[in-house]
């Protein structure tokens, strides 16, 4: 079946505006304006998959008409055979690219290159669910490190036990959001604690917030909306002083919304990452207004922690990890838990491009 002219007419469009980024990325006119080049590279990187893509579907295009015309004037039987046989293949690889193309030309998330401030922090369970908070972020961390991500801890609330009431940290690389923007929500652990005598299985949550990291140009806070705050740091149970008032807190007073960064020593250091967290709340809590109509297509809700509301369940007695919105189900939850996310994480993307292609149909 062959290509929607509407399709066509895009695709053409964003391959020819990709020529021209190229040559004017090329131009020694563009090469003194440092801003410029900045804007030219992320306009091309951002169209440079449709384009490409875009460029091998033609050429295949080109060869299938070309082999097309060679079997017209075939006469051999045999080589009639196998042309008719490499057309075949290739209107199979047509179909592949052009729903390649598809996908692509969804319409981007324009956070999805951002890197990431998460936020775990224990729901229902008391210790156990503190534990817990501390394996996930365990987990994220070594996900992290196998992308080639920088981990930069923010705030942390620890627990006697070695467990973790909050913390805060950020993921810095190149498609973070992308690919960790499907983990916010309600974790659900099933396991028996350590200090339970019975064997007794405990149900207990934890939630996961991911917020994309913004800029200062790209969401402004006036400084009339906020009060700062200097203490000391400290640990679990009053360890950990830090003998200087180097930690902040930040209250955004319209909205009553408190950061707090007391992991690095220099008192500018913590304000800088209080001020980029609170931008990335606000900018969240603004995405979510501007989106509540379509809510129920939202997975970034965290919910309230209680035990019913969860978007994956780590049954540690079955060694199972199951996935509710997608139906997933992986028997190797050690992997899991040392973070081999990618089964989750790329079948969770290409369920949220199926719903929005459906959508867009």
């Amino acid at each position: 079946m062959p290509m929607e002219t509407e399709m066509r007419l895009r695709l053409q469009a964003i391959e020819k505006k990709f020529g021209q980024l190229q040559e004017r990325m090329g131009d020694p006119a563009s090469y003194g304006d440092a801003e410029l080049l900045k804007k030219l590279n992320r306009e091309q990187k951002e169209i440079q998959p449709v384009a490409e893509k875009f460029r091998e579907l033609l050429k295949r295009e080109q060869e299938q008409r070309d082999v097309e015309a060679l079997l017209a004037g075939e006469t051999d039987s045999a080589m009639r055979s196998l042309m008719k046989e490499e057309l075949d293949a290739g209107r199979e690889a047509l179909a592949a690219l052009e729903a390649e193309l598809k996908i692509l030309l969804l319409p981007h998330d324009p956070d999805d290159d951002r890197s990431v401030i998460m936020e775990i922090r224990a729901g229902a369970g008391g210790d156990e669910a503190a534990l817990f908070a501390h394996s996930l972020y365990r987990m994220y961390s070594m996900y992290g490190e196998k992308q080639g991500w920088q981990i930069e801890l923010s705030n942390l609330n620890e627990t006697e036990l070695g467990g973790v009431k909050e913390i805060s940290f950020l993921v810095e690389g190149e498609g973070a959001y992308a690919r960790l923007k499907f983990e916010s929500g309600v974790h659900r652990v099933q396991r028996v604690p350590e200090t339970e005598s019975q064997g007794r299985i405990q149900t207990s949550t934890v939630t996961v917030a991911v917020l994309p990291e913004l800029e200062e140009v790209d969401f402004r806070l006036d400084p009339n909306d906020l009060r700062i705050d200097v203490f000391r740091s400290s640990g679990a149970g009053g360890q950990k002083v830090n003998k200087t008032s180097s930690a902040i807190r930040v209250t955004h007073i319209p909205t009553g919304m408190v950061v707090e960064c007391q992991d690095e020593r220099s008192q500018y250091k913590n304000k800088d990452r209080a001020l980029s967290i609170l931008r990335s709340k606000l900018y969240e809590q603004k995405k979510e207004k501007q989106n509540a109509q379509v809510a129920a297509e939202r997975r970034s809700q965290v919910g309230t922690g209680m035990r019913n509301e969860r978007i994956r369940t780590y049954n540690f007695p079955q060694g199972r990890v199951t996935d509710h919105r997608i139906g997933l189900t992986l028997y190797k939850i050690d992997s899991v838990m040392n973070g081999e996310l990618d089964e989750f994480v790329n079948a969770l993307r290409a369920a949220d491009q199926a719903e929005r292609l459906q959508a867009e149909g």
